[in-house]
């Protein structure tokens, strides 16, 4: 099972933004930090959640958990259900791409079990510059 560390972070709510996704595969890891301009923090991580579920299909890893921080994120896939309705159609498209997995999953871990994919998405957000 692949592990999928997924962070989106904004400097200012909107303001630059990044996507941090760490990997971990059979003892390896990928880093991925995406930056992703202008954004709202929320956005940021819906935009995660996508670009890893990209990542992942076109590796053709087929069984994916995913791990995230944001409560918002994990609740809205759960649920299939965005609270938020201008968070509804990047949902819709992260559930669509999830259904080309074998398997998927998505956990809620604390901040402190997610420093890896933080730190790349703070990387990104300096990309942006």
């Amino acid at each position: 099972m692949i592990e999928v560390y997924i962070d989106g972070a904004s400097a200012g709510n909107p303001g630059p933004s990044g996507a941090g996704i760490f990997i971990k595969i059979n003892g390896e890891v990928e880093r991925h930090s995406i930056p992703l301009g202008i954004m709202e923090n929320h956005e940021a991580e819906y935009r995660a959640l996508i670009h890893g579920l990209h990542i992942c299909i076109d590796k053709g890893y087929k069984t994916a958990s995913f791990r995230t921080d944001s409560q918002a994120v994990n609740s809205a896939v759960e649920k299939e259900f965005a609270k938020n309705k201008k968070f509804a159609p990047l949902l819709s498209e992260a559930l669509t791409l999830s259904q080309q997995l074998d398997l998927f999953f998505m956990k809620w871990i604390p901040s402190s079990e997610n420093k890896a994919a933080d730190e790349l998405a703070r990387a990104a957000i300096r990309k942006n510059r």
